[in-house]
């Protein structure tokens, strides 16, 4: 059985190779994510291949693949946050050199960072058209801006993407988990596709097995409403990428048997 919540998983170092790929399809993940912020178009040309090959040949599946721009990102160590200022453009010159070359590729959606308000998506969905593309757009809410424009950002985007990370360098954390509840509730009444992302299942990057709270986490997520459920580091650069798909799995279809709950008890 398959779950009705997609699966989305980031490709990387740790799970680039064929039998890896080839793995994480037979373990129902649904969507690819390829983050931007790293690696050559060299890379990813390989990796787009391989997606496109392994999927059709084996499992005569379509994969859509989602290609999330790096947007005016700052990295420190393991962290980064927005670089910008409040009003500054937040599509920079690396990203539409990416997007020319996303688009050439076939990618299926363009996710952009750091979406402030509407017009970031309209300016983005005008690159797309000028090269001839017809990629669906991902608005990634992880600014305060951004929570404040959402009803405008989801009057011109085709889904949402609840980035919790950097969400929580401008929240305080605690008001997180009701800052996500709103905006899937809002993507429901626009009939949008919402994403939960970030940290989902963080301990296995390091462990074979998630705790009870990242279980929780992801079943909550999917309890509250949302389409998809995302790994990012779990699937890039851990250790268990594989497993960590399957789990994700495993809640998901879990937690859709309990969709009609209202309380416990």
């Amino acid at each position: 059985m398959e779950s009705a919540t997609k699966i989305v998983a980031t490709i990387g170092p740790a799970s680039n190779s064929r039998e890896i790929i080839s793995a994480l399809i037979s373990h129902r993940m649904d969507i690819v994510r390829l983050n931007f912020s790293w690696g050559t178009h060299e890379w990813h040309t390989e990796l787009i291949k391989n997606i496109r090959e392994i999927s059709k040949n084996e499992y005569n599946k379509y994969i859509p693949i989602i290609q999330d721009l790096s947007g005016p990102r700052v990295q420190e160590g393991s962290e980064h946050h927005f670089g910008g200022e409040k009003d500054q453009e937040v599509i920079t010159e690396k990203d539409i050199s990416d997007l020319t070359f996303g688009i050439e590729q076939g990618v299926d959606y363009i996710a952009l960072s750091f979406v402030g308000t509407a017009s970031d998506i309209i300016k983005l969905k005008e690159l797309i058209k000028e090269r001839g593309g017809n990629q669906k757009v991902i608005a990634k809410i992880e600014r305060k801006l951004a929570v404040q424009n959402l009803s405008e950002i989801l009057e011109c985007t085709d889904a949402i993407m609840v980035a919790r990370g950097d969400l929580g360098n401008e929240f305080p954390l605690e008001e997180i988990p009701f800052i996500q509840h709103k905006i899937i509730q809002e993507c429901k009444k626009s009939g949008k596709m919402v994403i939960v992302a970030t940290q989902m299942l963080l301990s296995m990057v390091e462990n074979p097995k998630p705790t009870r709270a990242e279980v929780s986490d992801v079943a909550y997520a999917i309890l509250d409403g949302a389409d998809g459920v995302m790994l990012s580091e779990e699937s890039a650069k851990g250790k268990y990428p594989i497993e960590a798909v399957s789990i994700m799995e495993k809640i998901a279809l879990e937690a859709e048997k309990h969709k009609n709950i209202t309380h416990i008890g």
